[in-house]
């Protein structure tokens, strides 16, 4: 069986070789990603009665949905980005009330809707590949 600690390592040097040459929109993919698999582990919580780590799990995808929602170009990106930016809060805000209500089936919500989200970023990733 794997450490642990040796598989955070390799998966910390792992991440940091992927976002060094990433581009930016590669890596918006890395952070959906990472805020996927958060996701999953958040329902596995929920579903487990493991509350204390339901609330730190959603507590960094909230911190992930934030960075995304931050990195946003409101200037130059007009009513897409602007409503990209609501979609993220609304999605916060989902996951704040499935953590209150212990309710799994809005984590699937908004897992569906990061879903459609991150589609679309691969589709701007390959036209501009």
């Amino acid at each position: 069986m794997l450490n642990h600690d040796a598989y955070s390592s390799y998966h910390a040097v792992n991440l940091d070789s992927q976002t060094a040459r990433a581009s930016p929109v590669q890596l918006v993919l890395i952070l959906m990603d990472g805020l996927l698999e958060e996701l999953a582990r958040a329902r596995a919580h929920i579903a487990a009665k493991r509350y204390e780590q339901k609330a730190i799990s959603l507590d960094k995808c909230v911190e992930i949905l934030n960075g995304l929602s931050s990195s946003l170009d409101v200037e130059s990106g007009g009513e897409v980005v602007t409503n990209l930016g609501r979609l993220y809060d609304y999605c916060s805000w989902r996951l704040y009330t499935a953590g209150v209500q212990l309710d799994t089936t809005i984590v699937d919500e908004v897992t569906g809707l990061l879903n459609t989200i991150r589609q679309g970023w691969l589709g701007v990733q390959a036209k501009y590949e």
